[in-house]
């Protein structure tokens, strides 16, 4: 069977995904706002994942790295890479691209690893002084991270990042700890 062509059909069908990404209402959306004085070139480099809310995209991920490249246009490689079950598990990675959103010095990029389709990621809470630790989430209140330079972060640290979600309004109880190596 021969299936023919139709670009209104495309057209409708990318109508109707676009809709489905603008479908919750303001009132499952958090107020929250990016960090101000964000500089994007000390942001770049690799990240661990801490901790992170559950996601079909994640699902049984562990030892995973978000990897930021500034390209020479201005836009961001990114790279996120885990292994499927344990740290000897067959790696996953997944390769996007991001671009500054909102204003310059505003900690908010749009993200997407599927071709036009653009989410906001917005730097919560982060480490000013030598940008060690961040908390990334979005308005959505279904995502969060928590990043750190290092594998392992300071348990301290961790419990200030958590209380800082909390606040703004996410539900902790979702979050789930990412096995990292030693």
């Amino acid at each position: 069977m021969k299936i023919k062509k139709n670009p209104y059909l495309l057209v409708a069908i990318i109508a109707l995904l676009l809709s489905f990404t603008n479908c919750s209402s303001t009132a499952n959306k958090l107020n929250v706002k990016p960090i101000q004085n964000f500089d994007l070139k000390r942001y770049v480099g690799a990240w661990y994942e801490i901790a992170r809310f559950p996601h079909r995209f994640e699902r049984n991920l562990v030892g995973v790295t978000a990897t930021y490249n500034l390209l020479a246009n201005g836009k961001i490689e990114v790279i996120n890479r885990g292994f499927m079950h344990s740290l000897n598990g067959p790696v996953k990675t997944a390769i996007g691209k991001a671009k500054p959103a909102g204003n310059d010095g505003a900690g908010h990029l749009r993200v997407s690893f599927f071709w036009i389709f653009y989410t906001d990621y917005l730097i919560l809470e982060l480490d000013e002084q030598n940008y060690q630790y961040s908390l990334v989430g979005s308005s959505s209140p279904n995502y969060l991270w928590i990043l750190s330079r290092t594998p392992q972060m300071d348990s301290v640290q961790l419990n200030k990042l958590i209380n800082k979600a909390k606040d703004l309004g996410y539900d902790i109880s979702k979050l789930e700890m990412v096995e990292q190596p030693m």
